[in-house]
């Protein structure tokens, strides 16, 4: 068992773990058991009964989530001619081809999304063995391999998130900082809570979403019921 400290423990005295709280209930107690000393992350964890290893059942989707993330991300784009000039009017932070594999290919990793087009994902692709594992390799199911360079920019910028289902068949994605209103992280949490429901895979059986949690950076989880997500 893991030892916690004694911020931990205070915060969590807060939380009955025998309950399980509506979304409402859920919002306002996340801010409350936060005892970063800094504005932290309030991330969801969807715990869902898929099998990720049936190809049908992978799910992945990218949302923007209406009230942002609280967090400014840095964004990577690979384009060339008319595309490269888009992506830097919308706001991306760097923009190039061969300069910025050599780049990364050297250890370079100060961003947060790499965005794409078509014709640079064979040069993308060199840099599989290094993005891949980090999570930051560009794919159309999450809009950031597309033609439409300023929209996909645009949408990482105004806080749009992935999310994608794991080997142990939960997605975990933020939603929001603490120092969000409540309303802001329910409306947020709607947001997701939406997608993954319409990305049920037809052969998914049972109950679908068995189990859904809230927490902090730092801050004890909290459970909501999975049948009452409204």
């Amino acid at each position: 068992m893991p030892k916690h400290g004694k911020k931990y423990l205070d915060a969590a005295k807060k939380v009955d773990s025998n309950k399980l709280y509506s979304v409402a209930e859920a919002m306002k107690l996340v801010k409350e058991t936060s005892y970063a000393n800094f504005d932290a992350t309030v991330d969801v964890a969807y715990n869902l009964s898929v099998d990720p290893k049936q190809a049908d059942q992978q799910i992945r989707g990218s949302i923007v989530l209406p009230n942002g993330t609280g967090k400014t991300q840095t964004v990577v784009v690979f384009a060339e001619g008319p595309q490269a000039d888009q992506a830097k009017a919308a706001g991306a932070d760097f923009v190039g081809s061969d300069d910025l594999v050599e780049k990364i290919q050297g250890g370079w990793l100060d961003f947060d999304v790499v965005v794409a087009t078509q014709m640079m994902m064979a040069k993308v692709g060199r840099l599989g063995r290094i993005l891949g594992p980090k999570g930051l390799m560009p794919n159309p199911k999450t809009g950031t391999v597309t033609m439409d360079i300023e929209k996909a920019v645009k949408n990482v910028k105004a806080g749009q998130v992935e999310y994608r289902v794991d080997r142990q068949a939960a997605i975990h994605t933020p939603i929001g900082k603490v120092s969000f209103t409540e309303d802001q992280l329910v409306e947020n949490f709607d947001a997701l809570r939406d997608v993954i429901l319409r990305a049920r895979p037809a052969s998914a059986k049972g109950q679908y979403i068995k189990s859904v949690a809230v927490s902090a950076t730092f801050g004890p989880g909290i459970k909501l019921d999975p049948l009452n997500l409204d």
